[in-house]
């Protein structure tokens, strides 16, 4: 497997707006994803929130992190971890880090957002330089566009159909990251039947995805919203993401029971 497979999952992100005012999310929270090829598991994804200060500022402290496991770690190791600190009161995140090693190919990346100045410091550990960057309002790194949007979601009033966009800042620049709401769907999982949102991201194609719809990705129908099962059409085959375990939700999952 030649690429990230955090990278991959968090590319599996959508875009909402809603004027949702509590936090969907909690200090304790944990998400641990299987990747897999059919029945054969490529590796695992977890996402973890611990509440922190950063700069005396409340923040919560989003650690993901991702490796290949089994024959796919023996032909193509990767371990890859992206952090983010995201501001309590805005949910705008204050600094980013990317951290990969994938088959040797190697990143260690620091950008910490001015949202006064719009202004991103990036910090490159590798090559030992620092440069800075503008950014627009209100955009979002990897990370902090999957727990943003969990905030800004609006399931009661959202069409099939529609389409939005996003700015997603990105190691040196800006990536406008777009998708379509597909409608509801109830999967059958580990944890029972659980109702989802289906959604469209659009990707670009070429090395990796085979064109820009080869992303679907459904999230929980509730006040959590987080992923259920996400499958992307890649170069190199299908891979599926299916959540294996959770715990420290703010709200209880939503499971029908047959």
């Amino acid at each position: 497997m030649k690429k990230s497979i955090l990278l991959i999952f968090l590319s599996m992100m959508f875009s909402l707006h809603s004027n949702a005012q509590e936090s969907t999310y909690q200090d304790g929270e944990h998400l641990k994803f299987r990747m897999h090829y059919g029945f054969v598991t490529a590796g695992y994804a977890t996402l973890d929130i611990e509440e922190t200060i950063l700069d005396e500022k409340e923040v919560y402290y989003i650690k993901g992190f991702g490796e290949t496991t089994g024959m796919s770690k023996l032909f193509f190791k990767v371990e890859d971890t992206y952090e983010s600190y995201i501001e309590k009161d805005t949910d705008r995140p204050l600094r980013f880090i990317r951290n990969i090693n994938e088959g040797g190919y190697t990143k260690d990346l620091k950008i910490d957002f001015d949202h006064d100045s719009q202004k991103a410091t990036i910090t490159n550990y590798k090559h030992d330089n620092t440069v800075v960057k503008d950014f627009p309002q209100d955009a979002q790194d990897m990370v902090s566009t999957f727990y943003y949007l969990r905030n800004h979601i609006d399931a009661n009033t959202i069409e099939v159909g529609h389409e939005e966009t996003l700015d997603m800042y990105f190691d040196k620049g800006v990536h406008k990251f777009k998708l379509k709401f597909l409608g509801r769907e109830t999967l059958k999982t580990t944890f029972g039947n659980v109702p989802c949102l289906k959604f469209r991201p659009f990707v670009e194609a070429g090395r990796v995805f085979k064109e820009k719809e080869s992303l679907t990705v459904w999230v929980s129908d509730d006040e959590n919203k987080i992923p259920i099962l996400i499958k992307a059409e890649l170069a190199v085959g299908s891979l599926k993401a299916s959540l294996k375990e959770y715990e420290g939700l703010k709200h209880s999952l939503n499971i029908i029971e047959d």
